[in-house]
């Protein structure tokens, strides 16, 4: 773990533009800066960065953040790799969290791993391109291929000799410790000696998030050698196979603005297809798609599209996975390549522009093509046939998001037409499989103490129509302005004695159950606790807190100021007032709004008390209730109607 010391180091040198502007282009506008935004397809700029508040903010898709956030939603970075890459941005020496000795211990071999893959990766690379041996072999059997150099060295491609030890060799010459080499994969003890694992054939290094090297894939080129066509990587502490999909470095960036993520088997797939122009592709290796691989799609987009060979193997291969990648909520397509090919050999035929013309063609539906391949194997067997039924319905079960309800309503459907059977009957057996599913999620989660707040919030009760809805937006957005008033104008002078912050936190006081979400609750409780041990909290206190989601919504609450032209001086005479002049107004036009809905939930309270039976003493005092209720509505909307005047 990175020390606060060195946190606070990285977040004192960060330059918001000189970050986001190595990544955008960005043309200063008033104080702000504009350009592209980089997380959707635009053509007029919306994408907004603000110096003076180190946050940047899309008025097209909605995108807000910090620069580390930025980076994390751009570079696919966890918290800590974006840390790192900042560390290294701005040469901040990097001081861990005191670790136990064998976390310090294992830290130590996943770097050291890291430097000796790098250091293979350029030796491999220098193989190919640079000696008379990878250049007649290794090179001449890429291009034989299609590939040219600049796809090659994108994807940082290589060659081992193919003698006993000359890799080995230069690695003990470079002092890397031969335990380390062996545990690579990279070479294998025999007769005492290192000798190199993957003599003799074509390196494909495979990246990680940050662009690290982690593993090797090795495809031999001699086609009458008996010995795999692919060796790989050894499973090591950086080298996890479920965990990794070849290419994702290199496509994350176009997965995120396609918005949809092409899945092939093989190396050379995703090689032709970048080198095609179609770059939001990665490879699973052909094996099983495991829960890690898919969430890692999932950062980038919901939508997946397997792309596999036409036969048996590969609908087989494309099929593995599928009740996890519904569980995760993936909407999951399915292209099925004809005439035997794979998408390397079919996109070098058909072309780039007929390719995705095909894939946008001949997206099936996984799930119902899963249920036609089986239905097809059962033929007239009345019992494979219900072995199918129930299949299905688990299957169908596994869409569990919310957001998905009606998708899962239309499987329902679709199935029961094409299994030609009773839609309610399917209904029925796939709430079933929901029950059983919930059952045992809850019995896991008794043992949780976590699970009381989940409980709570499906507990809380939803609205169910659309002026609801809307009530509620106004309601947050209310609450959100109240939080935003803290962060911005906390400190600055309410009256004489006092400042905004004193005000805000007094008034809060009696409001506090008007909120509803908890996370804002959270920030007001975390700003009131600084304030009261003397800190001086503003919006930049939140803006890096260690809590992301936190810091994501005050972020999110912060807002972006319309901007007067200086021009507007040669037209106008006299001080032009801007919103920074207004903050009181602002403040308190807030707080009012806040102190409304306050009297007006105590009058339905009180007006449901009037609807039961009461003594005439009880009745007169609640009576006197609504009419003193009413008194300070009309004092409110009083004051609300003077502060909008102003």
């Amino acid at each position: 773990m990175i020390s606060q010391q060195t946190i606070q180091q990285i977040l004192s040198r960060i330059d918001i533009i000189e970050i986001v502007g190595s990544f955008v282009k960005l043309k200063k506008r008033g104080t702000n800066y504009l350009g592209l935004c980089p997380f959707h397809n635009e053509k007029t700029p919306s994408f907004t960065v603000s110096p003076a508040k180190e946050i940047y903010k899309c008025f097209g898709c909605g995108r807000s953040g910090n620069t580390i956030s930025f980076l994390m939603e751009h570079e696919k970075y966890s918290y800590t790799e974006a840390l790192r890459w900042l560390a290294a941005r701005y040469n901040v020496e990097v001081e861990e969290k005191e670790l136990s000795p064998e976390q310090r211990q294992q830290q130590q071999l996943a770097d050291s791993l890291y430097i000796l893959n790098g250091f293979a990766q350029k030796f491999f690379s220098d193989a190919l391109f640079n000696t008379e041996e990878g250049q007649d072999i290794g090179l001449s059997y890429l291009k034989e291929r299609g590939f040219n150099e600049e796809i090659m060295r994108k994807f940082q491609l290589g060659y081992c000799p193919d003698q006993r030890d000359t890799f080995a060799r230069a690695a003990l010459a470079a002092q890397y410790n031969p335990e380390y080499l062996q545990k690579s994969g990279l070479v294998v003890l025999r007769d005492e000696k290192l000798i190199d694992n993957y003599r003799g054939r074509i390196i494909f290094p495979v990246h990680n998030q940050t662009g690290k090297v982690i593993g090797f894939g090795a495809r031999i080129i001699r086609s009458n050698d008996r010995a795999p066509k692919y060796i790989n990587t050894p499973e090591n502490e950086i080298y996890v196979k479920s965990k990794i999909l070849y290419g994702s470095y290199q496509a994350r960036q176009a997965i995120d603005k396609a918005d949809e993520c092409l899945l092939v088997e093989g190396y050379t797939d995703v090689i032709s297809l970048h080198q095609a122009g179609i770059e939001n592709v990665v490879a699973s290796g052909g094996t099983s798609l495991t829960i890690d691989q898919l969430r890692l799609v999932r950062k980038y987009t919901h939508h997946l599209t397997i792309i596999y060979d036409g036969d048996n193997a590969g609908i087989k291969a494309a099929l593995r996975g599928l009740d996890l990648a519904l569980e995760e909520g993936l909407d999951v397509k399915l292209v099925l390549i004809p005439d035997k090919e794979d998408p390397d050999s079919y996109v070098r035929r058909i072309g780039a522009a007929a390719f995705r013309d095909f894939v946008a063609a001949n997206k099936k539906d996984v799930i119902l093509f899963q249920l036609e391949v089986a239905l097809k194997d059962a033929a007239n067997d009345t019992n494979k046939k219900a072995a199918v039924v129930n299949q299905v319905a688990e299957t169908i079960a596994r869409i569990n998001k919310a957001e998905d309800f009606t998708r899962q309503q239309d499987y329902i459907r679709q199935s029961a037409e094409l299994l030609h059977i009773e839609e309610t009957g399917l209904h029925t057996l796939v709430n079933k499989y929901i029950r059983e599913r919930i059952a045992k999620q809850e019995s896991k989660a008794a043992a949780n103490t976590a699970s009381a707040e989940a409980a709570d919030a499906a507990a809380a009760p939803m609205p169910n129509d659309e002026e609801s809805l809307n009530l509620l937006f106004r309601h947050e957005q209310n609450e959100r302005g109240m939080i935003r008033a803290l962060l911005d104008y906390g400190l600055r002078s309410w009256d004489e004695q006092t400042l905004v912050a004193d005000y805000i936190l007094a008034e809060s006081i009696d409001l506090i159950d008007l909120i509803d979400n908890k996370r804002l609750l959270k920030i007001l409780d975390l700003f009131k606790d600084w304030y009261q041990q003397g800190f001086e909290p503003t919006a930049k206190s939140f803006l890096y807190y260690e809590d992301q989601e936190l810091s994501t919504l005050a972020v999110s609450v912060m807002e972006f100021h319309y901007e007067l032209s200086p021009n507007w001086k040669d037209h106008y005479e006299g001080k032009i007032v801007t919103p920074d002049d207004l903050y009181k107004e602002d403040v308190q036009s807030t707080m009012l709004y806040l102190k409304l809905r306050k009297i007006k939930r105590l009058m339905e309270e009180n007006q449901t008390d009037l609807g039961k039976p009461h003594t005439e003493e009880e009745l007169s005092m609640l009576l006197q209730t609504h009419k003193h209720l009413k008194e300070l509505e009309r004092t409110l909307l009083h004051d609300l109607g003077t502060v909008i005047v102003k």
